[in-house]
């Protein structure tokens, strides 16, 4: 007759073979598929923008502008974002911002598909999907924070990041072989089914066992303020911000 073992594993031990480790739950598991999806997705777009701009009779200036568009949103609203977050269940706000990405990247692609991309509508439309990632941004670290607990957080958190950054480098690389292939338009398109995707795994986020937030009585205008504050009051903060800013929209 057969005994357990009288050896239970390490807690840092692998896990057998063929079996999740403890601290990839569903919620984990399910923010990690999303990043993966819609990073593979936004990378490749970011290749597609430019070559659409440039098919639409656009200059390296012209493209510097639409990447402005999409960053401006993104420092600007980005505290505004993290407010909400801290407010609202970050889970709706996540979807929310998935929503407007694909919808912002959709007509992006029917523009460019159709011939009647401008460099006022592409401007436009990278400026809502830099909207999107500014309150998408925050609601996602503060619920990947809340889906991992215990002495394995910090490989779990390493994990993500990997997987995260490892698609960003995939989809760059796969975006730009795609626009050779089929064209911009089609790989913008291929961005808004990731962001669908994407979207619908986190809609299915169990949130049930996540401790509610207490509500916050600091008002939102107070907190923005503070917040504004803390930004301006550290130069390396807001210098590497403005750095940032200007590199993305010259490079």
């Amino acid at each position: 007759m057969s005994t357990a073992s009288p050896h239970p594993p390490a807690p840092g031990a692998s896990p057998p073979a063929g079996r999740r480790p403890e601290w990839a739950g569903r919620n984990y598991t399910l923010l990690t598929a999303a990043a993966v999806v819609s990073n593979l997705g936004s990378q490749g777009a970011l290749i597609a923008s430019a070559f659409a701009v440039l098919d639409a009779g656009g200059d390296s200036g012209d493209v510097g502008l639409v990447a402005a568009a999409r960053t401006l949103p993104l420092v600007v609203f980005l505290l505004v974002g993290g407010a909400l977050a801290d407010r609202l269940p970050r889970h709706h706000v996540m979807v929310a911002a998935n929503g407007l990405n694909c919808v912002s990247q959709g007509l992006f692609a029917v523009v460019v598909l159709t011939g009647h991309a401008e460099l006022w509508s592409m401007m436009l439309l990278a400026a809502l999907g830099g909207t999107g990632t500014a309150f998408f941004s925050p609601a996602s670290e503060g619920m990947l924070l809340a889906s991992v607990h215990g002495p394995q957080a910090s490989r779990a958190f390493a994990f993500y990041r990997v997987a995260m950054h490892g698609a960003g480098i995939g989809g760059a690389a796969l975006g730009g072989a795609l626009v050779a292939v089929l064209g911009p338009g089609w790989v913008l398109a291929v961005d808004a089914a990731a962001f669908a995707a994407a979207g619908a795994l986190r809609a299915l986020l169990d949130v049930e066992k996540i401790p509610r937030r207490e509500g916050d009585k600091v008002s939102l205008l107070r907190d923005l303020r503070e917040g504004w504050q803390e930004v301006i009051g550290r130069s390396w903060l807001w210098s590497i911000v403005l750095q940032f800013a200007v590199v993305n929209a010259v490079v």
